[in-house]
């Protein structure tokens, strides 16, 4: 272990940007004006029953921010914007009271400046959720779409232009519904500087097809030819591994790494990443420590099982397509850290999470060094991690970024 480690400005893998709540009713025309999305205040109370999130609008309760489109109500929660605060429960929040680099661009831009982040990826938090599965969901499918490349428009011009270039770095959300129109969309964002495509842990949880259909194989292609990373964070399956109907969110919680880790194994087992070689994953919110096992187990079940009824016809090891395709995202892994030998050092990120309130801000820099340092890194692992494989794992180089 080195004496002293210096920590170098984060670029960050997982940071949310909240949408205006004007985002889609400032841009459209007096056609659909009545019908995209909008908010709505109303007083609201939230709790759990039976191991769900359960809302009230109650005159008693707290002033809540409600996005409502089509048939679909969304209420604002603590729990997707509370930078900074210590003590964070389920509990109603609005506009008027999250932090303004929540949804400011220049009060963005002056956190990141004090927390030590020279730049982060950014991707949906409220509306659209995190691949855009609220656009998926609804029953028109012309009005989904332009609210959809609205969205992508905001996120390129808007949050991720001006003195945001290069910092405030897109993930941009594809129609689902239509594979070819999706990678027109893919192509039509990244010639406007998207960096990754926003992607489902688990399609076939969202009513689409799975990736052993090679359905998506268009989309990947496109990936592959626009540099694009193809990006999955926790939630955008909309679905959480629960033991059972009662069981408290905490269970689930705790158990998130299970949706990468079928993610994974989907992307190698259906062939997806020997087909397409150049492509790269990441995932975020996923953390690394089970990586090491899980890929043990496959690599002993490929070498047993192989191209016989359990259904694998793959001609590596599964655990060979993870070096130059799969990057892993951590905040507070400390397993993953002193397991990096067998994870792979070049292959996990750092993220903030900001506005989320697990997140490391306003700590970035304390945060990292005191993971860095518990877990015996050098010089050299710290730089990869706070930012050298983010330019790996985003292709940043074409931005500029060299180390």
């Amino acid at each position: 272990m080195e004496d002293s480690l210096v920590i170098p400005k984060v670029i960050s893998v997982d940071d949310h940007a909240v949408e205006p709540p004007d985002l889609w009713t400032s841009a459209a025309p007096a056609s659909i004006k009545d019908r995209v999305p909008r908010v709505e205040r109303a007083n609201a109370r939230f709790g759990w029953s039976g191991g769900k999130h359960v809302v009230e609008r109650t005159p008693d309760g707290d002033p809540c921010d409600f996005w409502l489109f089509e048939d679909y109500e969304w209420p604002f929660s603590q729990t997707f914007a509370s930078v900074g605060v210590e003590e964070v429960d389920n509990v109603p929040t609005n506009y008027d009271i999250i932090r303004p680099g929540a949804w400011i661009q220049s009060e963005r831009l002056r956190d990141m400046d004090d927390d030590g982040v020279e730049a982060a990826l950014c991707f949906p938090n409220t509306l659209p959720r995190f691949c855009g599965q609220t656009f998926s969901e609804r029953t028109d499918k012309d009005l989904s779409f332009w609210c959809l490349q609205t969205y992508n428009d905001w996120i390129i011009d808007e949050w991720g232009g001006g003195a945001g270039r290069n910092r405030l770095l897109p993930a941009v959300i594809v129609p689902f519904w239509d594979v070819d129109l999706a990678v027109r969309e893919l192509e039509r964002c990244t010639a406007k500087g998207a960096v990754a495509l926003s992607f489902s842990e688990n399609p076939a949880n969202l009513g689409f097809p799975s990736l052993h259909t090679g359905h998506w194989d268009k989309l990947f292609a496109a990936c592959e030819e626009t540099r694009s990373t193809v990006a999955m964070h926790i939630g955008s399956g909309s679905r959480v591994y629960a033991t059972s109907d009662d069981s408290p969110f905490i269970v689930s919680s705790c158990m998130l790494f299970v949706n990468p880790m079928g993610s994974i194994l989907d992307f190698v087992f259906s062939g997806t990443l020997e087909r397409f070689p150049r492509l790269k994953l990441i995932y975020l919110e996923g953390q690394a420590g089970w990586v090491p096992y899980v890929f043990e187990r496959a690599d002993k079940l490929w070498a047993e099982r192989g191209n016989n009824a359990f259904g694998s016809d793959l001609k590596n090891k599964p655990s060979s397509y993870m070096a130059d395709n799969v990057f892993h995202c951590i905040f507070d892994d400390d397993t993953g850290l002193r397991m990096r030998d067998v994870v792979g050092m070049d292959q996990i990120c750092f993220e903030t999470d900001y506005p989320h309130p697990d997140g490391s801000f306003p700590n970035t820099r304390s945060t990292v060094e005191k993971m860095c340092t518990a877990n015996g890194l050098n010089q050299a692992e710290v730089d990869k991690l706070t930012r050298l494989n983010a330019i790996r794992a985003l292709g940043l180089e074409r931005f500029g970024f060299t180390s």
